[in-house]
C-alpha cells in the first residue's frame, strides 16, 4: 500500500541519526521529483534523498503543494531551495519543516546563468556575508537542520583561505552539515552541463576541509559513480552524495544499504522494484498524472542487462501516447525477464 501525501498536521518529522548523510542521491533539478524519490527509495531504505532545487519564491508565491507534495515512504527526504532574501528563506524553511522534511538545504552551488540572474546559487559564494545573514535566519525559523551546498569556489576564487572562511561563517550561522562539490563554478565561460565535468575535481581539497574543520559533517560531491570508491572516501569525510551515477544507474544503489549501513536485509531485485513502482503509478494514473513524468525515471533501472535497450525504448515509446496506464510497464518487462532469468 502506498502511503497518503505528508500532512505537516499529523506528521512529525522522525529524529535524525548520526549517520543522516552517509550516503545521499544529489538534488538534480528536472529528476529529482517525487516519482524519482519514491521509485529511489524502493532500491535503498538508507540512502537520503532531496527535492529538485525549488527557488524560494515559487514557494511563496506559487501553490506550495505543487512543490511540497512527497510521500512518507520517501523519507528521509530533504527540501534544497535556492534564494538570497533572509526573511524569504526563513518563510520557506518554515514551510519545508510545516510539510513534515527532514531537513532544508539552501543551494549555494548551482552554476546556471539563470539561477545566478535570480541572485541565488553559486553566485552567492562570492558575498559570504549574506549567505550567513540567510543561514541564520532559516535556522532561527526552523528546528529541522539547515545545511548548505556549494563548491570549493567560483571563478577565480582562492579555494584555499575563501572556502575556510566561507565554511567558518556557515558554522557560526548555525549550519554544522555542508554538502562540497570539489569542483569550481565558472559562472562565465561554462555551461551548466560543462560545470559538471568539465572544472578538475580536487577531492583534496574537501578532505582538507574536514581537517580544518573536524566537528563538522562535511559531505563530499562531483564525480563519484560506485558504492565502492564512496567507501574510500569515507576515511576522510562524513559523506559522500552520488549524482548523476544514480540516475543513469539507479540500481548502483542496491549495495548502499548493506554495505555503507550494515543492514542484513536483502535489496529486491530489479524485477520486484519495477513492478512495487508500477504498482505506484497506477495509484498516480488514476489520480491524473501522467505515466511518462514517471516511467522517464527508471529507464536506466536495467542497464547492463540483456533486453534494456529494448525495455528503454519500449517505455520511450508507449508511455508518453496520451491515455497510456501502468500497464505499460508490465508489457516493457518483456523485454528483460527472459534475459534476466539466463543471466
Amino acid at each position: 500500500m502506498i502511503e497518503s501525501f505528508a500532512d505537516p498536521m499529523t506528521e512529525q518529522p522522525n529524529q535524525i541519526d548520526k549517520q543522516a548523510h552517509r550516503f545521499s542521491v544529489a538534488p538534480m533539478m528536472a529528476w529529482t521529483d517525487r516519482h524519482a524519490r519514491f521509485f529511489l527509495r524502493l532500491i535503498s531504505t538508507s540512502v537520503r534523498l532531496y527535492t529538485e532545487m525549488i527557488p524560494m519564491n515559487g514557494l511563496l508565491r506559487g501553490s506550495p503543494e505543487r512543490f511540497l507534495r512527497f510521500t512518507m515512504k520517501e523519507r528521509p527526504v530533504a527540501l534544497q531551495i535556492g534564494g538570497s532574501d533572509p526573511k524569504g528563506l526563513a518563510d520557506a524553511a518554515k514551510m519545508g519543516g510545516e510539510w513534515g522534511y527532514d531537513e532544508v538545504n539552501l543551494n549555494v552551488g548551482c552554476p546556471s546563468d539563470r539561477v545566478s540572474s535570480g541572485h541565488f546559487g553559486a553566485c552567492l559564494m562570492a558575498e559570504p556575508t549574506l549567505v550567513s545573514e540567510c543561514v541564520s535566519a532559516m535556522v532561527e525559523a526552523v528546528s529541522i537542520p539547515i545545511t548548505v551546498k556549494c563548491r570549493i569556489g567560483i571563478d577565480n576564487m582562492d579555494t584555499e583561505g575563501s572556502l575556510d572562511n566561507f565554511v567558518t561563517g556557515l558554522i557560526d550561522a548555525g549550519c554544522h552539515t555542508i554538502i562540497v562539490h570539489a569542483r569550481k563554478a565558472w559562472l562565465k565561460g561554462l555551461s551548466p552541463a560543462e560545470n559538471r565535468s568539465v572544472p578538475p575535481l580536487d577531492y583534496d581539497r574537501v578532505y582538507r576541509l574536514k581537517k580544518n574543520f573536524p566537528t563538522v559533517n562535511i559531505v563530499l560531491n562531483g564525480g563519484i559513480v560506485t558504492v565502492d570508491e564512496t567507501a574510500k572516501h569515507l576515511e576522510h569525510v562524513d559523506g559522500v552524495m552520488m549524482g548523476r551515477a544514480a540516475y543513469e544507474t539507479p540500481y548502483v544503489l542496491s549495495d548502499v544499504d548493506r554495505q555503507l549501513f550494515g543492514m542484513k536485509t536483502d535489496t529486491p531485485s530489479r524485477m520486484e522494484i519495477a513492478n512495487l513502482y508500477m504498482a505506484y503509478c497506477e495509484r498516480e494514473v488514476a489520480q491524473g498524472t501522467s505515466l511518462h513524468h514517471m516511467t522517464r525515471h527508471i529507464l536506466g533501472l536495467f542497464k547492463g542487462c540483456p533486453g534494456a535497450r529494448a525495455w528503454r525504448r519500449y517505455l520511450t515509446e508507449n508511455s508518453s501516447i496520451p491515455g497510456a496506464k501502468a500497464s505499460v510497464i508490465s508489457e516493457a518487462l518483456k523485454f528483460v525477464e527472459d534475459g534476466l532469468k539466463v543471466a
